[in-house]
């Protein structure tokens, strides 16, 4: 019975879920509806709506029952992002502010009227012979970046604005109807109702209201108006000559009334969801008859095309929410401004302004039909349609992309593609296209390359020319989609794509001049290991493993780095390494033979072991490097010492008077360019800085106006695919070295206990300061979790991202460091309490000469001293030497908000370290304070634990240097960018400490008399006269002790303490 009732409830469930999920897609309709609007729709103003419409219902035709238009009304009669003006006259129908709008934003961009509409409602109830009762709601606006795609307004429309937008929904109920005029339209009247913002009286300034100092967006004066008429009309087939929806809306309020506004005209496409109907042939037969257009350069080059059976679902893929690039006419040398017009599209200032190069201008492909057809045999052919829409270089792609306005800048298109020569041709029709296509002038040829090379990249490739080839009044327009790997994989599996290699020599050439002989040469392919094929996998799975591998997306910062540079982000595609192309895939092969041959026992390996051809695509951005933002790379890489020696190629941006008399272009490509990629190693990254460095330089003379000044980049830290599950990496090294060093640590310590049992006449001479520092040292990994002796914490900052951290390897080495160092930090403890107990004895063995007793108060205020000084004078410095990358962190805003730690903060953590490195120091001033004859500290002790401080520091020296050079965090107690842990550092503090470490073997070996002498200089002593004040007591046997002890407390128990001890 549970059971049941569970299924009757789970199944009721999933049925709403169905139902509301349906009902969400009959709605939508693709019209990008957002929210869960939901209104109970009135229609009280019918009588009202027929006699403002009457005009409209004198004209409409009878609506037929077995007509089922009506019924698809709310999927098909909506547009979004529409373009809509006004009439000039004296009553705008809203304001528009950018005064808290970015300068470099609102200075620069056109705002965009762009309007949006929406059918929520049809009330077939109310349906009568010419008319059928409707709700709708309209969405108009002056926007920067934005789109209109939400209809809702929670049920009160009213005008709405902030900076850099405003906008104006409003509800409607009307009628629809159908025409015979146009050829038939669908014609929709309304009535709307919405509060407008309110105008002031002087028409010279409507909006004085917003420009007071206490104006408020929220609180906008707004008047209620419900005397708005809306008339759409829609075509009532769609297809090239019957495309368009057109409107008006006007205020039905007298001139003379505030609410009344001047008229404003509508515009906009039928969307994806109407059906298309290829009905132009005629219209198309002036483009493309004869077929195919063998004027079309890029025809006749050579390149193979596509002529499968999937045309559509490819070009669809290719095209879907992408923006062509326009190339620039630099074969073009005519006079005047045929050269520079962007084909038949109307050219605003910014397009003008790019002198033919067009730089920044793009194409959008939108409303797509592609109609696939299988003729005789093998032969195929597709019916396509299409809006090809020219975007400015400061408009916004995303916004651009999803308009549907008609105008000049947009060319409606159609035609068809055959495989039998893989030409897609098309007529293009300028702005709106009335029934004859007068504006029909343009020919628009595109194709789908298969093969590429360095002068080849496109997977899409347009022109735009003019039909009429006496006298054209445009260059014929190039465009084109550039090629990325990811893409192979969808779009030819059954293709065969390939790569045409044709800067091999070029690239040899680079090659020799940029390995010249070196013992780092010889050394690095030695003992080195770089990305290389994998033995153990087939040939094509291996090539494109190693293609995975040389692939860069990465943060970088030119080299050398200046505090005023900005990080870069690096991409670096690897297109083809050897003879594949893009990425392996098995589908490609018919035959699993060569996947399942392992590749060393493939014949090439011999043949193709020391040098792979290899292309590639590198992208840079910045300001800095628009010079190069895109490079076409084609050469050869060494996978001996792991670098690539490329030819670079370039998209040049310049005027068509530079690019025309430019005679050494390369298909409009500067191709004198030599690059230079170097990898790191696979192996021993825990020695090696894992990060790759680039080199692009420029062959052009230096009067050369395309020359360019050479750049060189170091890129942050980079993984190859198998180090990212690697154990061994830096953190793993660096727990293993903690372990060691720790446990050495601990044996010198425990040495230091067995020394103090044989020797204890000796035991109150060791500075307790000194074990003091050693205490806090090994206390502060305890309490605050940082590593311990190897200052810089582990690399997280990358291996975090593969969740290395989460391994059971790492958890067990952090176990024992932990562990170890609890234990050194006991032992420690041990010491110090030695120490304390013999001077307590000496104390009870001459209570009236305490003096006698070795004291610290002397030697750690002089240690406090001291360390002040030397921390205010590093205070100084470092302020000094980071003030500009203070500036520098502030204006990247590379810092995190934890990072924001007062500097002297900061230093004092850093200083800890210096001091516990320095421990020595404390010893060393109670040795000459305390005039010492004896040796207290074992030699195995002070130098094995000075070992132990120095390590991490000669590790830091010879290992890579900083792993990321933005981010401080990576490092808890030694910031490598810092003073005491730079590269001088590392050097000078190990000298320090040994220089330490030697002066108490001096001080322990000779007696301070004859330490006394040999510091003597003529007449001149550096040390004091020798005093008798810290002569040892007469005792040197532990049963002494034990007496000692036993006549001042009066009791036996104490008489054994020696035995405890």
């Amino acid at each position: 019975m549970n059971i049941a009732t569970l299924a009757l409830v789970l199944c009721t469930v999933f049925g709403l879920l169905g139902l509301g999920y349906s009902d969400s897609f009959l709605g939508g309709g693709g019209a990008e509806i957002k929210g869960e609007y939901q209104e109970s729709f009135k229609y009280d103003r019918i009588n009202e709506v027929e006699k403002e419409c009457s005009f409209v219902l004198s004209s409409a035709s009878e609506l037929k029952p077995e007509d089922n238009r009506i019924y698809s009304i709310k999927e098909e009669l909506f547009f979004v992002n529409g373009d809509w003006r006004q009439d000039d006259g004296k009553a705008p129908l809203m304001p528009f502010d950018v005064r808290e709008v970015q300068i470099d934003i609102s200075a620069d961009r056109t705002p965009l009227n762009l309007v949006s509409f929406w059918v929520l409602d049809v009330d077939r109830a109310r349906r009568s012979k010419k008319a059928v009762s409707i709700s709708g709601s309209l969405i108009m606006g002056i926007t920067l970046d934005s789109t209109l795609t939400d209809y809702g307004f929670g049920g009160n429309p009213q005008f709405q604005m902030w900076p850099g937008h405003s906008q104006l929904p409003i509800s409607f109920q009307g009628i629809y109807t159908e025409s015979k005029k146009n050829g038939g339209e669908r014609v929709m009247c309304l009535l709307g109702s919405t509060m407008l913002p309110a105008r002031e009286s002087d028409a010279a300034d409507p909006w004085q209201w917003l420009k007071a100092p206490d104006a408020n967006y929220n609180q906008l004066p707004l008047l209620q108006d419900d005397r708005i008429l809306l008339v759409l009309r829609y075509p009532m087939t769609f297809s090239l000559t019957n495309r368009a929806i057109q409107g008006e809306m006007r205020s039905l309020n007298p001139k003379s009334n505030e609410k009344y506004f001047d008229e404003v005209h509508i515009s906009s496409q039928l969307g994806k969801s109407a059906n298309y109907e290829f009905a132009s042939q005629k219209i198309v037969s002036k483009a493309c008859d004869p077929y195919p257009y063998n004027n079309d350069s890029f025809l006749n080059s050579g390149i193979s095309i596509y002529k499968g059976l999937r045309f559509c679902e490819i070009f669809e893929e290719i095209t879907r929410d992408q923006a062509f690039t326009v190339l620039p006419n630099w074969k073009c040398n005519s006079k005047g401004d045929f050269c520079s017009n962007l084909g038949p599209f109307e050219v605003d200032k910014e397009i003008k302004a790019t002198n033919g190069s067009f730089k920044g201008v793009k194409l959008h492909m939108q409303y797509i039909k592609c109609e696939q057809t299988t003729a005789r045999g093998n032969a195929t052919s597709a019916r396509v349609s299409a809006v090809f829409r020219a975007v400015s270089p400061l408009e916004n792609l995303y916004t651009a992309g999803k308009r549907s306005g008609l105008s000049n800048m947009t060319v409606a298109a159609e035609g068809f593609w055959k495989s039998t020569s893989g030409q897609l041709c098309m007529v293009g029709c300028l702005g709106f296209v009335d029934a004859s296509g007068s504006s029909c002038n343009s020919r628009i040829c595109l194709y789908v390359p298969i093969s590429f090379s360095i002068k080849q990249r496109s997977i899409i490739y347009g022109t735009l020319s003019s039909i009429n080839n006496s006298s054209p009044s445009y260059f014929p327009l190039s465009f084109e989609k550039l090629v990325q790997p990811t893409e192979l994989w969808n779009y030819f599996k059954a293709s065969n794509p390939y790569y045409s290699y044709t800067k091999i020599n070029s690239a040899g050439a680079i090659l020799e001049r940029d390995t010249a002989f070196s013992f780092r040469t010889i050394i690095k392919k030695s003992l080195l290991t770089f990305p290389k094929l994998e033995d153990t996998e087939a040939y094509q799975v291996s090539l494109s493993l190693l293609s995975e591998d040389l692939t860069l997306h990465v943060s970088a910062v030119p080299d050398p780095r200046s505090p005023q540079s900005p990080r870069i982000d690096i991409q670096m595609e690897i297109l083809s390494v050897g003879p594949l192309f893009g990425r392996y895939w098995s589908a490609q092969n018919g035959s699993t033979t060569e996947e399942e041959i392992p590749y060393h026992t493939k014949a090439e390996y011999t043949e193709k072991q020391l040098l792979l051809n290899v292309s590639a695509q590198l992208t840079v951005s910045g300001k800095d490097y628009s010079n190069f933002s895109v490079l076409f790379l084609e050469g050869l890489y060494d996978e001996h010492v792991g670098k690539m020696y490329l030819v670079g190629c370039r998209d040049v941006r310049a005027s068509w008077e530079i690019l025309y008399e430019s005679m050494d272009l390369d298909s409009g490509l500067d191709c004198l360019i030599e690059v230079v990629v170097s990898y790191p190693p696979t192996t021993s990254r825990w020695l090696v800085n894992p990060t790759a460095s680039i080199s692009i330089a420029s062959r052009r003379n230096e009067d050369d106006p395309l020359r360019f000044n050479t750049v060189k980049f170091q890129t942050l830290p980079i993984m190859y695919r198998k180090q990212r599950e690697d154990i061994l990496s830096r953190r793993g090294i660096e727990g293993i070295l903690r372990i060691l060093t720790l446990s050495l640590a601990i044996a010198c310590i425990s040495s230091q206990l067995f020394h103090i049992k044989h020797d204890p006449d000796s035991v109150h001479f060791i500075s307790l300061v000194m074990l003091g520092v050693q205490a806090i040292g090994y206390s502060l990994p305890l309490v605050t979790g940082a590593e311990a002796l190897f200052k810089k914490k582990a690399s997280e900052s990358y291996e975090s991202a593969y969740d290395l951290e989460n391994s059971q390897w790492f958890k067990i080495l952090d176990y024992a460091v932990k562990l170890l160092v609890l234990v050194s930090f006991l032992l420690t403890l041990r010491l110090c309490q030695k120490v304390w107990r013999s001077r307590i004895r000496l104390l009870t063995r001459a209570p009236l000469e305490p003096h006698r007793v070795p004291s610290d108060k002397r030697v750690f205020l002089t240690t406090l001293t001291l360390h002040l000084v030397g921390f205010i004078i590093v205070l100084i410095v470092h302020n000094t030497r980071t003030s500009q990358n203070s500036i520098w962190a502030t204006r990247f805003n590379f810092a995190r908000a934890e990072s924001h730690m007062r500097d002297w903060e900061t230093e004092l953590e850093e200083y800890v370290g210096l001091v516990h490195d320095f421990f020595l120091l404390p010893q060393i001033i109670g040795n000459f304070i305390w005039q010492i004859d004896c040796k207290p500290l074992r030699k195995i002790y002070f130098i094995g634990i000075t070992l132990v401080r120095l390590f991490p520091h000669i590790y830091d020296y010879i290992r890579a240097p900083v792993l990321n050079p933005y981010f401080a965090e990576d490092y808890e107690f030694a910031n490598p960018s810092r003073d005491f842990y730079s590269k001088f550092g590392d050097v000078a503090i190990p000298v320090t400490a040994i220089l330490f470490a030697v002066a108490v073997y001096i001080q322990q070996r000779w007696n301070y008399e004859k330490l006394s002498q040999t510091l003597t200089v003529g007449q001149y002593r550096l040390l004091p006269l020798g005093s008798r004040m810290y002569e040892r007591l007469p005792s040197s046997s532990q049963a002494f002790e034990a007496e000692l002890v036993s006549g001042v407390n009066g009791n036996s128990t104490h008489e054994k303490e020696h035995d405890v001890e």
